[in-house]
């Protein structure tokens, strides 16, 4: 493959002289000869060829540079000419005459003559196909003008140009017959106008590209599915694109420090490598580290411990803190013990699980210091993290069996491989550019003054962190552009559990070190783990890192930013970068195996690894700066755009110390790399280049209204442009543009969809198809587009990767969306519409582009040279491509910029308003296609340059715009409503006004005061608005309206409520002023304060232009048509809704919680209700504390209100306090926004099931029943028969089936009834519950039952009980107990939760007062809640129709509110059952809490202190208390848990409230559950006074049905359905009885399924409720696990209250006998013979017992490993047989208090040790064995092997609690250095278990004592060794029976010598002494 260039001539050059010329392609330039002394024209005539490996791309281009020649000087550029090949690339040969252009991009006279061909490999030259054509929405690259026109019949209007703008002489002659090649030189697209001005009548087609749109007018008519709705709340979209969408959200929600819990359970490790180890776990989160107590020598500890970290931080810091628990051996005071291994993991990835937590998982740990090593060790542990307002659905607990399979629930998330291997991540730093100064220059100038050097301000190095771990470079003294070459080196698992990596550089400084800029990488980002995937890569590639403003300052208030916290508000610094991952193969020998941090240098990187340099240009016009506070209004203000530091004039540009020479030739790219640092001031070089403008000129701003001011800038429009220059990598920012583009448009398609579906409009499946269909065009578009460029310069392997991910992701999503859009239907469009959500996603996180190529672009509001406020405009968004799709979204398009403070002070209320508004058109591109830059400006202006130039040549950008064109309209703003504002004064509620801006126009409505919904009601009219441009552009692309409502203050400023945007609807003067466009329609506009919701504003607005004739040719305004409003308008009729009169009937119940105001009671309440401007008062009550109820229930009131329910006004709920004298005060307000849940509906008498509780309620806990019963029946021909009764089996049953099981023991004492009691129940629920729960993966919300038939109920539960039976079929063999046991139910949540809220006739309302919070997202309200109001509503349409009334009973008085319960108080009997409490937050600084139970209701108090449990997070109370209430002034229940402490005060822990009253009057019967059998003695007694055939008739009576009719056979017929059941019941004594009362039962089971009464009513159960506390609002504190049941004093006395009380374990007694052991490894070598032989003993103890270790006595000199013991251990210990757990109570230090339980699984651990005298004993084997399973032991020692413990899970095994005696071999084991098992002996073992009873009756004794001695063991005789060894026989024989002997005798001996020695020395020393010698 070749190119060739054919040069022949260049004609029309000015003067002589000789010329030279140079061809430049792929960077490879050829020099032609000199010609000499040509005049006008010089022939070259040369040939250039350039072979070329790759396919030629289209956008490849072409440079011709002619040059005056010079033999002395430096050659001199005449002029340049360059060109696409595109048209090269199609069709292979070219010939063309051309002008040249010079430096300042203007044509000159010169032209040049050229031909090219192009022969590719195979002969051919890719030919356009017709059928793309049609593909390809607006003139793509491969499209010329004289084409388009052709094929879209003449619909384009040529070349485009606008007024003022020539396109002289920059159109080329062509040699080429008939092809027209327009864009071969210049870059520009021709842009084909708009259809002819939509039809008024034609539905929008949002945003869909005009070429798709042609072809499908070319195909036939549209397709239905494409036309949208206007969706009801957004901006309606653009139809010109000359207008890009404004974003409404302000504030940036990440930076702000938010409350987080992560709470880490560690349960128990197990395999941990390591002899005899004494291991502690340490829990680290960023710099907090927590214990777990020490467990002596095991290799598999139990902690179950609970801790707790709190923080206060923004998301970004959280995600990113890494959770590290590592395993400690031997840590205590004195050492830190040495490091087993560790797990990371940073906390993002425990957020972004199902639920936010791992539950009962293993993590793998492994040694940092050792990675050859492999696995040390599992933890077996919970990790959550809870956010403010996230709630923990916790699995429920119980007997862990299932999660000791280790390694199918490892600690990891979905997709991440058991097996991780570890990998090296090399971090490789080259280079930085443009840094800011970060150092007074006072001491540079001293020091320059002095020294002579002038030094850069700046010693930066480079800081990364990764997992944990922080590696830094060094530091490059004094430099602006520092060169480091180094790479930073970690060593983590891959994939790693860290999603982050942190580079941030760092300006070192002797006092601390500052980070001047941050930059996050994101691993997911930069590889791709699917099969076709890539390890992490990047770069080479420039970082740009964003942060405060440049300007150095001592304290830099924005520092923050340049941590990565918040959004960076100025350019700081880029950085060359580059990431590499390389697995490690750790057997390799000469691996360092230590993952410590290293740092290298590398070798210089070219400069061309980052891309070509080139010259990019960017232009931005302010079209209108408006909105501006007035706080800055009095200065002068001007605007200065940046890109990196070009165009910034206060602090931008560093210059570098060393000068650089600048060259011409720009033949060498290094050179042309120094222009970086160019300053905007120099750019004017000799070349008479472009001076950059980056300010627009200073201006004083004009007054608008009170509070903003806007700059005069109406005719003329300032201008700003600048050059820069970066490396061209503009296909990411292409391919990213692609993709969010796709996604743009998919997401707004949804929220239409949405919207559809939340205003009940008709096919929103046909929407969804349209937006479907758009969705797979677009992406197969992508793969079309996107496979360009592929050998530009600068590509990285992540460019190419990524470009094959992503083409590989969006042609499956094209697959995909092809296939789901054939499924659409009416019925599946939701859960589509889910499914279609997952592919947004998807296309946002594929469109961010990881490496970075322009840096942002910065608009700054200056005033007074401070920078005020700003804007950040991301390049890719601005960036210019010949391809339409591939251009940013806001390129050449005019955007509403919103202006706001910079880091911090953007936080709060300053965030939300608005410091400018700026109307903005901005455009970047390379410089060489800027030819039509002005193209998307609105039309008709003038450009004016500036003056300086000289001559004004023709390519220089304007300083400014003058439009010529302008147009007179008026707006009129139609405000009708606003609700569920933001509550702005401490009354709770506001005085809202709106303000209404328009261009520089703006109006107020009048302040409606105290309400949060007001209806204005008011016409704005906004007369002479003057807007520039063309007419026709204007109407497709009106400027946008903001509308701000304000709360009004008596005193001080208007407070901000919040803001949203509109479009207006447009009549030009030549329509008709008519439907279906006009009047407008009113529509909700979503309030927005910061980025949270602030309620809808209800409007409409309409723009007219005004014609020739003036304001008479508008349609005419209806005048004030009530004075009292004075010259306020109201909104015209045909635009306010039509009303229709509706009745709406309140229910007054009574009052609750009233909290005081202003430190007085309240007393007299009344309650006024108000919608829409009528209402009714409630009577008074007249002394609230004695009865807070009202004396009339109902009342009611008629109003006008919308025919659309969506158009309904909310209905306002106010308490106000009568106090003497006739004043009121209000005490709190509540407003229903939606009304349409009140709406009354006939009931459909048709329809067989009105339970009209909703759909929602069907939950599924109610299905769990489905196991235990067969289907009910409903039809009457069935006979099946329910079985009810399946405990009550006869005794000949039971002795049948304990014949059937063969060779099984039989396990009586479980199935005993009389050992069943209330907790059998309990523990048998929650296993149901948890294999519900595993059948559906732990997603209960999809249990939820679809639809409300009945028949389709029955459906399916029979599914649901056939699924069933696969599992438990043969599940009952193997636990007989779960057939028996009669369960409950037991939710993981409130029963509130369940039932509606108990709502079903009595709703709440929450009374509030005070300001809204503003702290978070959602505000919690519930500080501003001060009290309650009871009652109800019920709307419907006059006049209702008469068969209602007529109905038997009806009250009149009572309206719709029949058979509703009398409100005078009741006295009621409460029963609280508290169970257990989990996971409590720990109040004690040992991480633990000694909690007890608090129960207010009313005035009394049960403070149940004295029975404390201590130190316990997750205490069983066990506990009944009864208190008599009398509702309603005692009904709000409070359950509380307190941490007992023995000094100081108790801590609440948590509380939570039950609101009994809704709970007593619901129809769901929730005042005591009903039991699934009904039984009148043992566990399971009925508790209810009344029986269920009493409860049953009294239903009956209550729904107006007839009384159930009890037939012959066991059958009721209730309401013409028959139900089945048991007729015999048992008493105490055995005997049978008949009774109805199961087949009542079975009836109130199945009460749902009653018509029109029927309802779900409560079944017997225990609920877990959230404990909740002030201090720390929103985060759970724990859980509390119990029920209420509520009893009636007026009805007959219930029975005592069931026990619950905490099992007490049973004292069990374990007697191990040791017979003997064998094949014990030797550890000892004979001192003579060298034999080996080991001392054998073996040592046991049961887990958590270890102080009480026994050993057995010492086998002395065993050459075989052979030992014989017959020796007994006897391990007493207390066992709770339910929870399979063993209870410890013990002091934990000596210092504790009381005794702490402990609840931990019984295992009995055996060790084989060989005895040493004067070393310590060694260590050899070990064996721990699980009382409940482990495995059988071996008859013969040959048959005990190493597979008893590896193939633990499929063997067989037992449970010593059932087989009570077990003997046989098992094998000892130890890991040896390459941490593989391995067998190091076998011990033959006893084991019997015997109750404490038993234990009495035949006791033993320990070792080989009486009682019940054990025979000595026959050893073998050691006689023989006396020749062998004597010594040791000695040893043996003399030393070992007679040591002490020996030992005093030797101690006397000496003594014996001392003393003679003295006796015989003293005379001789005496007599010396004497005679003084």
């Amino acid at each position: 493959m070749s190119l060739m260039v054919h040069l022949k001539t260049v004609a029309h050059l000015r003067g002589k002289g000789d010329r030279i010329a140079k061809v430049t392609f792929r960077g490879l330039p050829f020099f032609s000869r000199v010609a000499e002394n040509c005049e006008e024209v010089a022939n070259f005539n040369e040939t250039f060829r350039w072979p070329i490996a790759s396919r030629l791309d289209g956008n490849e281009m072409l440079e011709i540079q002619v040059y005056n020649y010079s033999k002395v000087f430096s050659n001199r550029l005449v002029g340049t000419f360059s060109m696409v090949l595109q048209k090269v690339a199609e069709e292979g040969h070219l010939e063309l005459t051309d002008t040249l252009i010079d430096d300042n991009n203007t044509s000159i006279k010169t032209s040049v003559t050229i031909e090219i061909r192009y022969q590719s490999m195979d002969g051919t030259v890719g030919v356009w196909s017709d059928g793309e054509f049609l593909d390809v929405p607006d003139d793509r690259d491969g499209m010329f003008a004289f084409e388009t026109d052709s094929l879209l019949s003449g619909q384009s209007h040529g070349s485009g140009t606008s007024p003022g703008r020539s396109l002289q002489g920059s159109i080329p002659t062509f040699r080429k017959a008939g092809k027209g090649v327009f864009s071969a030189m210049k870059l520009g697209k021709i842009k084909s106008s708009r259809d002819d001005h939509r039809k008024s009548d034609e539905p929008a087609v949002l945003d869909m590209e005009d070429l798709d749109r042609r072809a499908m007018r070319l195909a036939g008519a549209m397709d239905p599915d494409t036309i949208s709705l206007a969706s009801v709340t957004a901006v309606t979209t653009n139809v010109s694109n000359k207008r890009s969408k404004p974003d409404i959200k302000m504030e940036p929600s990440s930076g702000r420090p938010v409350d987080y819990q992560i709470s880490i359970t560690v349960i128990e490790a197990r395999q941990l490598i390591g002899l005899n180890m004494d291991p502690v776990v340490c829990v680290e989160i960023g710099d907090d580290k927590k214990y777990t107590s020490m467990k002596e020598s095991t290799n598999c500890p139990y902690y179950n411990e609970y801790f707790v970290f709190d923080f206060h931080v923004p998301p970004d810091v959280m995600f990113d803190k890494i959770i590290k628990l590592s395993v400690i051996h031997s840590k205590n005071l004195l050492r830190s013990g040495t490091l087993v291994g560790t797990f990371k993991m940073d906390v993002g990835t425990v957020y972004s699980q199902p639920e936010h937590q791992f539950y009962h998982k293993w993590a793998i740990m492994s040694d940092p210091d050792d990675i050859t090593a492999g696995c040390k060790g599992y933890i077996k542990c919970d990790i959550a993290v809870v956010g403010k307002g996230d709630n923990i659905k916790t699995p429920h607990k119980a007997n862990e069996t299932d999660e000791d399979d280790i390694e199918g629930n490892l600690l990891l998330p979905e997709g991440i491989p058991a097996e991780r291997q570890w990998a090296r991540f090399y971090v490789r730093i080259y280079r930085a550019e443009g840094l800011p100064k970060m150092n007074t220059s006072i001491m540079a100038n001293v020091k320059k003054a002095f020294i002579g050097e002038n030094r850069d301000l700046v010693d930066p190095y480079v800081q990364v962190q990764f997992a944990g771990q922080k590696g830094k470079t060094s530091v490059q003294k004094s430099s602006y552009e520092p060169i480091w070459n180094e790479q930073v080196i970690f060593t983590e698992l891959f994939p790693p559990l860290c999603k982050r990596m942190k580079v941030q550089i760092r300006d070192s400084d002797k006092v601390n070190d500052v980070a001047i800029g941050t930059h996050f990488i994101d691993l997911r980002k930069i590889s791709n783990d699917g099969d076709k995937g890539f390890l992490p890569t990047l770069g080479p590639a420039w970082a740009n890192m964003y942060g405060s403003t440049r300007q150095y300052t001592l304290m830099d208030e924005h520092q923050d930013l340049n941590e990565g916290l918040g959004e960076g508000v100025s350019f700081r610094s880029r950085l060359l970068l580059s990431i590499a991952v390389e697995i490690l193969d750790t057997t390799s020998p000469e691996i360092i195996s230590s993952t410590d941090v290293q740092i290298e240098n590398v070798s210089n990187i070219s400069e061309s690894a980052t891309g070509k340099m080139d010259e990019f240009f960017l232009f931005g016009a302010f079209l209108e700066a408006t909105m501006i506070d007035r706080k800055i209004g009095d200065k002068a203000i001007s605007f200065e755009i940046t890109i990196g530091n070009y165009g910034n004039q206060i602090d931008g540009v560093s210059k570098p110390s060393s000068t650089k020479k600048k060259k011409k030739d720009g033949d060498n790219e290094e050179e042309e790399n120094e222009l970086i640092q160019n300053s905007s001031e120099d750019e004017a070089d000799e070349d008479g280049d472009l001076v950059s403008v980056s300010t627009t000129p200073l201006m004083k701003p004009v007054i608008t209204d009170r509070n903003y001011f806007h700059l005069p800038y109406f005719e003329k429009k300032p201008c700003v442009y600048i050059k820069s220059w970066w490396q061209d990598q503009r296909r990411r920012l292409y391919n990213s543009n692609m993709m969010d583009k796709i996604a743009d448009k998919l997401e707004e398609g949804l929220n239409d969809v949405q919207e559809i579906i939340k205003t009940e409009k008709a096919f929103p499946e046909r929407r969804l198809r349209g937006v479907l269909e758009e969705l797979s065009v677009g992406c197969s578009r992508f793969v079309t587009l996107a496979n360009k460029d592929v050998n530009q310069a600068g590509r990285t392997k992540l460019d190419r990767e990524r470009l094959k991910s992503c083409m590989r992701e969006m042609d499956s999503m094209a697959q995909q969306t092809r296939q789901i859009r054939t499924q659409v239907k009416k019925n599946t469009v939701k859960e589509k519409v889910k499914l279609v959500q997952n592919f947004l996603q998807k296309l946002r996180f594929l469109a961010d582009e990881p490496q970075h190529s322009i840096p942002d672009v910065f608009v700054w509001m200056m005033s007074n040279n401070k920078r005020i406020a700003y804007a950040r405009v991301p390049s890719k968004d601005i960036l210019y491509s010949i391809v339409d799709e591939e251009t940013g979204k806001d390129c050449g398009k005019v955007k509403a910029v919103f202006l706001k403070l910079p880091g911090k002070k953007g936080f709060g209320h300053a965030g939300w308003t608005v410091q400018a508004k700026l109307e903005l058109y901005l455009w970047l591109g390379l410089n060489k296609q800027r030819k039509d830059f002005l193209k998307g400006l609105p039309n008709g202006f003038e450009e004016v340059k500036a003056i300086n130039t000289g001559p004004v040549l023709q390519s220089i950008p304007p300083v400014s715009l003058v439009y010529d064109m302008k147009q007179v309209f008026q707006l009129r703003a139609h405000m009708y409503q606003a609700r569920s504002l933001f509550a702005a004064d401490s009354s709770g509620l506001s005085d809202p006004f709106a303000r209404v801006f328009f261009s520089t126009h703006s109006q107020v409505t009048e302040v409606l005061s105290e309400t949060l919904c007001p209806t204005w009601d008011q016409l704005l009219v906004f007369d002479n608005v003057e807007l520039f441009g063309e007419a026709s552009e204007l109407r497709d692309d009106p400027p946008i309206i903001v509308v701000e409502i304000y709360d009004q203050d008596t005193v001080g400023k208007a407070e901000f409520i919040g803001r949203t945007f509109a479009k207006p609807t447009i009549k030009m003067c030549d329509e008709h002023y008519g439907p279906p466009r006009f009047p407008p329609q009113l529509e909700y506009y979503q309030v927005y304060r910061g980025n949270c919701t602030a309620g809808e504003l209800l409007a409409a607005f309409e723009l007219l232009q005004v014609g020739q004739g003036g304001r008479a040719d508008l349609p005419p305004l209806e005048g004030p048509t009530d004075s009292e409003h004075g010259p306020i308008l109201p909104v015209p009729l045909g635009i306010r809704p039509v009303l229709s009169r509706y009745r709406i009937e309140v229910l007054f119940w009574g009052l609750r919680d009233l909290k005081r105001i202003n430190l007085a009671q309240v007393d007299r309440p009344r309650v006024d209700i108000e919608c829409a401007g009528r209402g009714v008062q409630s009577v008074l009550i007249q002394n609230y504390k004695k009865n807070p109820n009202f004396s009339t229930l109902v009342k009611w009131f008629e109003v006008d209100l919308p025919e659309n329910e969506l158009l309904h006004p909310p209905l306002n709920i106010r308490v106000v306090d009568c106090r003497a004298f006739g004043r009121y005060i209000l005490v709190g307000s509540h407003a229903v926004t939606s009304l349409r849940r009140f709406i009354y509906s006939t009931p459909d008498k048709t329809s067989n099931n009105w339970a009209t509780a909703g759909e929602g309620l069907y939950l599924y806990y109610c299905d769990l029943s489905f196991f235990k019963k067969e289907p009910v029946t409903l039809n009457v021909t069935s006979d099946a028969v329910v079985k009810v009764d399946m405990v009550k089996e006869s005794d000949k049953d039971k002795k049948k089936k304990k014949k059937k099981k063969k060779g099984g023991v039989e396990e009586e004492d479980e199935t005993d009834e009389r050992m069943l009691d209330w907790w059998s129940k309990y523990f048998a629920s929650i296993e149901t519950l948890k294999e519900v729960c595993l059948l559906y993966y732990f997603k209960p919300d999809d249990l939820l039952l679809k639809g409300s038939k009945t028949k389709e109920k029955n459906k399916e539960k029979k599914g649901f009980k056939d699924k069933k039976k696969g599992p438990t079929a043969d599940g009952t063999e193997k636990k007989p107990v779960k057939a028996k046991v009669d369960e409950l139910l037991v939710y993981n949540k409130e029963l509130e939760s369940e039932y509606g809220n108990f709502e079903d006739w009595l709703h709440t309302f929450n009374l509030y007062r005070g300001k809204a919070g503003d702290d978070d997202e959602h505000a919690l309200d519930d500080d501003r809640i001060v009290g309650r109001f009871k009652g109800s509503l019920c709307m419907y349409k006059l006049p209702l129709s008469e068969e209602i009334t007529r109905e038997a009973g009806f009250d009149p008085n009572m309206g719709m509110f029949q058979s509703i319960p009398h409100n005078d108080p009741i006295n009621v009997l409460v029963r609280v059952y508290v169970v257990r409490a989990t996971d409590l937050h720990p109040a004690d600084i040992n991480g633990k809490a000694d909690p007890y139970v608090v129960i207010k209701l009313g005035k009394t108090e049960v403070k149940d202190k004295e029975n404390y449990i201590s130190k316990q997070l997750n205490p069983v109370f066990g506990k009944s208390f009864d208190i008599e209430a009398t509702f309603p002034m005692e009904s709000m229940l409070t359950v509380s848990v307190y941490d007992w402490d023995l000094v100081g005060t108790d801590d609440l822990i948590g509380e939570t409230k039950i609101d009994l009253e809704n709970r007593f009057y619901s129809k769901y019967r929730a005042t005591c559950g009903i039991s699934s059998n009904y039984s009148v003695h043992g566990y399971n007694v009925w508790r209810d006074p009344l029986k269920p055939t009493q409860i049953l008739a009294k239903l009956c009576k209550d729904g107006k049905t007839d009384a159930p009719q009890y037939g012959p056979g066991g059958k009721v017929k209730v309401a013409n359905r028959i139900f089945t059941g048991a007729t015999e019941i048992e008493d105490e004594n055995g005997l049978k009885k008949q009774t109805e009362e199961h087949l009542a039962l079975t009836v109130l089971n199945h009460w749902e399924e009653i018509p029109r009464v029927g309802c779900k009513l409560v079944p017997e159960h225990v609920e877990t409720r959230p404990l909740l506390n002030v201090d720390k609002p929103g985060i759970e504190q724990g859980r509390i696990e119990m029920w209420v049941d509520m009893f009636s004093m007026d009805m007959p006395a219930p029975g005592p209250a069931i026990e619950i009380s905490p099992r007490k374990p049973k004292r069990y007694e374990l007697r191990v006998i040791i017979w003997n052991t064998d094949e014990v490894i030797l550890e000892d070598d004979d001192y003579f013979t060298g034999e080996k032989s080991s001392d054998i003993f073996v040592r046991g103890w049961l887990k958590g017992q270890q102080e009480d270790k026994q050993d057995t006595d010492v086998h002395y000199h065993s050459l075989t490993g052979e030992g014989n013991f017959n020796w007994r251990f006897v391990y007493p210990f207390d066992y709770l047989m339910a929870e399979e757990k063993i209870v410890i109570s013990k002091k934990e230090s000596m210092f504790s208090w009381d005794e702490t339980e402990y609840k931990i699984p019984p295992r009995l651990t055996l060790q084989v040790w060989d005895a040493d005298h004067f070393s310590a004993d060694d260590f050899l084997g070990a064996i721990e064995l699980d009382l409940n399973r482990f495995p059988r032991g071996a008859k013969t020692a040959k048959q005990c092997s190493l597979n008893m413990i590896r193939n633990e899970h499929e063997l067989p095994t037992i449970s010593i609690f059932k087989q009570k005696r077990v003997k046989g071999w098992w094998p000892f084991v130890a890991r040896d250095e390459n941490d593989e098992m391995e067998l190091t002996g076998k011990v033959e073992a006893e084991l019997h278990l015997v109750t404490a009873e038993e234990a009495e009756k035949s006791p033993v004794g320990l070792g080989r004592n009486e009682p019940d001695p054990l025979e000595k063991p026959n050893r073998p005789d050691t006689s023989l060794m006396w020749f062998l060894s004597p010594l040791k026989s000695i040893r043996y024989f003399i030393w070992h029976n007679y040591r002490w002997l020996i030992l005093k005798v030797l101690g006397l001996v000496l003594l014996l010598l001392m003393l003679g020695l003295f006796l015989y020395s003293i005379p001789g020393y005496l007599v010396k002494k004497i005679l003084g010698v």
